[in-house]
């Protein structure tokens, strides 16, 4: 666990990226050198990864998708810069990937646990703040969206448990 590891987990349209540019803003502006990523994303294998989740894909080929972008950016973005003694903010991290692909595809959690620690070296972040909202008013905020992923335009009882899986790995009641 690293404590300048901040991650801003929620679901679609809860604001995530508006909370963590806001936090980034604020400490730049104090002078904290932060570094600011996102998943998937933030490297080009990632953002290549982010392209292929715009195709349906099978359950677990989803889930090593997102594997394959969250090793690479620990890799190439995260772990240098907080090896060097930067702050890192990160949209989605772990707590997604059980939430979405553990409860909201259904996929074994403790695999994916023990895949996702391989995939990160076991880094956690310090700190993760889960953004909760109704599914429905996150939905309704995504709308038309272009950015939007796949995983995005699933249904609301897919939605709902992703949503109950952030309570059950967040520990809160959704």
């Amino acid at each position: 666990m690293n404590h300048r590891f901040i991650v801003f987990e929620g679901g679609e349209g809860s604001g995530k990226s508006t909370a963590s540019a806001a936090v980034v803003e604020r400490l730049r502006s104090e002078g904290v050198d932060v570094v600011h990523t996102r998943e998937p994303g933030g490297t080009t294998a990632g953002e290549a990864v982010r392209g292929l989740l715009h195709l349906e894909l099978a359950p677990w080929a989803e889930a090593f998708a997102f594997l394959v972008a969250r090793a690479q950016v620990v890799h190439e973005v995260i772990a240098p810069a907080l090896k060097r003694g930067a702050t890192v903010i990160c949209d989605r991290y772990e707590a997604s990937f059980l939430a979405y692909q553990g409860h909201g595809r259904g996929l074994d959690l403790a695999v994916l646990e023990r895949a996702n620690g391989a995939a990160t070296g076991g880094l956690s972040a310090g700190l993760t703040v889960w953004l909760d909202l109704d599914p429905a008013v996150g939905l309704a905020r995504k709308r038309g969206e272009a950015e939007a992923i796949r995983i995005g335009l699933e249904t609301l009882e897919f939605h709902a448990r992703v949503r109950r899986g952030y309570a059950a790995v967040m520990g809160g009641a959704a």
